[in-house]
């Protein structure tokens, strides 16, 4: 029996594989043997058969099972053992088929496809992207060579397209991408790397064979090649299309869903298979008046599918930009975590660079920004840009850029920054184009409403001097609002002076409004006996004004 079930098992594996079963040679067959396999045949003749659940044949094995342990009132043992292996051959038979036929539409492609890639040691191959909009306007947005093998080793260089000349390898000791335009070389560690180029043939196939769903839809021509074309549903995802060559059975097109308004049609125009990769185009080198950045690297790429495969998440494109500008890069940055939107205008004087990333706890504003808002959420307004704070931390960020401001706010799980050698007001219009609601930027001369319960006087003449001193470069702590607060409350705990630490710490100092002439700021220090300090820039309205103390609220009496 336990021989049978092999024998018919190795059958349907010959079928599966699109062999001739030794079987059809040999005439010496049971009549039994000879029936199964005839119904193997038919089986294995359907196309879109509907089935039962994958949970079927396990099911009906448990049941039959379970009936044959009872203890039947049958009074020839014999006949008995003869019925209870009848039906044990019977499920055996069945669930082998069962299998079989379930897992039809995606042996036939699927199978095919991992074993025709097993035979693969490397390929050469050159890569078409194309971008659809919604509008249905049609972009070639790169052409690349590519070389990869199943090492995990690649060279791709960027024959047309934004970042031409571009030259990204991993030899699996180390990851380097060469940019001509900037003679540098950036260094990345060879592993981990979350970094794979679009339409990678061994992922393809993973993402195929993982699917939820597939099925044959057509046929077509690619480069010059049958093709069969198939929808692949993901788990979780929007269907999309793949072509199969009918000759060697691997990938050699696919159109993805409209997601973000955006589509990527990748096309292997050409592609060669080969035993390895070619050592010249592994080997690390610095060109001749390159430099190598080894520290805070960021990765160039080439699409929006690259950053999701690197970062994994999908970043939000803006749904419009300003007139006169356009992209002229993608980087992944700081650690990986931050995809970085590069925008310049059509005359390359101004620049825009769009930050985001999963937020990594609350959003804590620089003491020196004004607070505004977008689409409802508290946002840091900066002009100019006072340090590297939260997403526009690690190198590079703002790389070529001098004078600049920025917007930075938090929304749905991700954290957003705009930032941009421009005015605040084009840095809003970037900043809207990313969410569903206004940017609001307070004025200087829309009073803030909170009045204090106690005012402060002001001795306009010590100001003044104030003012002159932080001008001639002393003093500069007068410039933060929280730094002020910090003295003045310290001193309302010690006025004979303060020896050591600040009794109020700065970490305990909130700014909960600032619209860069008047602030007001909160104090959670439970030694403290002020609770909120209202200041206001007297001498000079901007952000070398320094600050000074006009009021402040005393902590209530329990």
């Amino acid at each position: 029996m336990a021989n049978d079930e092999k024998r018919l098992s190795d059958y349907i594996n010959r079928l599966n594989e699109e062999k001739k079963p030794k079987a059809h040679e040999n005439s010496t067959e049971s009549s039994e043997m000879e029936e199964l396999m005839k119904t193997v045949r038919k089986v294995r003749s359907l196309k879109e058969p509907t089935l039962p659940g994958m949970d079927y044949p396990g099911k009906l094995a448990e049941n039959v099972a379970k009936q044959l342990s009872a203890k039947p009132a049958v009074k020839n043992k014999k006949w008995t053992w003869i019925a209870a292996t009848a039906a044990v051959a019977a499920v055996v038979t069945l669930v082998l088929t069962l299998n079989f036929v379930l897992h039809l539409g995606r042996i036939d492609i699927v199978y095919a496809m991992e074993q025709a890639f097993q035979e693969v040691r490397a390929y050469h191959g050159i890569i078409e992207i194309i971008e659809k909009n919604a509008e249905g306007k049609e972009t070639t947005q790169a052409i690349r060579e590519v070389w990869a093998d199943k090492e995990g080793h690649y060279y791709v260089k960027e024959l047309y397209g934004s970042q031409t000349g571009l030259i990204t390898v991993n030899n699996g000791e180390k990851k380097w991408q060469q940019r001509p335009d900037e003679k540098q070389v950036f260094v990345f560690p060879a592993f981990p790397d979350p970094y794979q180029f679009t339409f990678e043939l061994g992922n393809e196939i993973d993402d195929v064979k993982n699917a939820a769903e597939v099925k044959t839809i057509g046929e077509g021509s690619v480069s010059n090649r049958e093709a069969a074309v198939l929808e692949v549903t993901p788990k979780g995802g929007e269907p999309y299309r793949i072509w199969i060559d009918k000759e060697t059975k691997l990938p050699l097109k696919r159109e993805s869903a409209m997601l973000n308004s955006i589509q990527y049609t990748v096309t292997y125009m050409s592609i060669e298979y080969c035993d390895v990769l070619p050592k010249e185009l592994l080997a690390y080198g610095i060109p001749e008046g390159f430099e190598e950045i080894d520290k805070n690297p960021e990765q160039l790429v080439t699409n929006i599918e690259e950053v999701e495969g690197i970062t994994g998440f999908a970043p939000k494109i803006p749904k419009g930009i300003p007139q006169g500008y356009r992209i002229d890069s993608i980087a992944v940055a700081n650690g990986m975590k931050t995809v970085k939107l590069n925008y310049t205008s059509l005359d390359k004087r101004n620049r825009v660079i769009i930050l985001q990333g999963k937020e990594e706890g609350e959003l804590n504003p620089v003491s020196t920004a004004v607070l505004g808002t977008v689409n409802g959420n508290i946002a840091e307004i900066q002009s100019p840009v006072q340090g590297d704070y939260g997403i526009l931390a690690g190198g590079g960020v703002y790389s070529g850029i001098t004078d600049i401001s920025s917007i930075r706010w938090q929304e749905g799980g991700f954290e957003f920054a705009v930032v941009g050698n421009v005015s605040l007001e084009n840095l809003a219009l970037f900043a809207e184009s990313l969410t569903d609601g206004p940017v609001v930027i307070p004025k200087g001369d829309e009073k803030i409403s909170d009045k204090p319960q106690i005012e402060v006087p002001v001795d306009w003449e010590i100001e003044e001097n104030e003012q002159k001193s932080v001008d001639a470069g002393h003093s500069p702590w007068k410039l933060d609002p929280v730094y002020v607060a910090q003295v003045f409350a310290s001193l309302k705990i010690s006025p004979e002076g303060i020896q050591g630490d600040y009794p109020v710490p700065y970490e305990d100092i909130k700014v909960i409004k600032n619209n860069g002439v008047d602030a007001v700021v909160e104090i959670s220090t439970a030694e403290a006996t002020v609770r909120r300090v209202y200041l206001k820039r007297l001498m000079r309205q901007d952000s070398t004004g320094i600050w000074t103390v006009v009021g402040y609220d005393p902590v209530s009496p329990e």
